[in-house]
């Protein structure tokens, strides 16, 4: 079917990998009060998606998952959580595939599996992006991170994916624990706030954030930080792991 030996191996694994269900995965990356996401963009195409990619037949789900993801990132053991299932009886997209593929220099037969009925399962990870190494695969030529406010168009239903999980992500902000994977060892309670105000898109007042997390039992105070005078400078946190919820 192809020449280039990286493709060769991904056709020749075909048969160990689950037919018909593949893994969607929306990677947001924060760092410096920034919100953003990492997206694939096809070799020869002007087509961007959200990384993904299929289960092997004697692989957990979850492995796979976080396969995926430090095949994109570089990364492991960092916050992944599964928050849907797109499984529309008309979700297939063959003129899409067609393109995608032709632009790796494959035709694809009538038959071809991709040419199929596809269940995806949607998977959400909140990382550092300053810490990952985005890497494409190989019908890609670029993987970068595009500001939320700025991502193109994208193919197949993947707008949909990525709009259920930042309504998810937004959701979920007072019940996961999603600082550790962000924030340093220790951290003000302003640059928690912003970490907040980020994610959700707006600004929330002072008090009332303050009030509401500490509320939560998630943090541990500790001595204040070392800023000019003591009464000026703000406390230190740290996650408290024995109250807090874990994802």
């Amino acid at each position: 079917m192809t020449d280039n030996p990286d493709l060769k191996e991904f056709w020749e694994a075909r048969p160990l990998m689950l037919p018909s269900v593949s893994i969607d995965c929306v990677i947001f990356g924060y760092y410096d009060n920034q919100l953003k996401i990492l997206l694939l963009k096809y070799k020869n195409t002007d087509c961007y998606a959200l990384p993904g990619g299929f289960i092997n037949q004697d692989e957990n789900l979850e492995d796979a998952a976080a396969r995926v993801l430090n095949e994109r990132t570089g990364l492991k053991d960092i916050y992944l959580e599964q928050f849907y299932v797109f499984g529309d009886k008309d979700r297939r997209f063959d003129a899409t595939h067609h393109k995608l593929m032709n632009g790796s220099g494959i035709i694809l037969k009538a038959d071809h599996f991709l040419l199929n009925r596809f269940i995806s399962i949607g998977y959400y990870a909140l990382i550092n992006f300053s810490k990952a190494t985005p890497m494409p695969d190989v019908f890609s030529d670029s993987c970068t991170w595009h500001d939320l406010n700025l991502v193109p168009s994208l193919i197949f239903d993947h707008d949909s994916i990525l709009e259920k999980a930042l309504h998810t992500l937004r959701k979920n902000l007072d019940e996961k624990l999603i600082g550790p994977n962000l924030l340093p060892e220790t951290f003000t309670m302003n640059e928690f706030q912003n970490l907040y105000e980020t994610i959700l898109g707006e600004k929330i007042a002072r008090s009332n954030f303050q009030r509401k997390i500490l509320g939560l039992h998630m943090l541990k105070r500790l001595d204040k930080k070392i800023t000019g005078g003591a009464h000026k400078a703000p406390y230190l946190y740290c996650f408290d792991t024995k109250t807090a919820s874990k994802p």
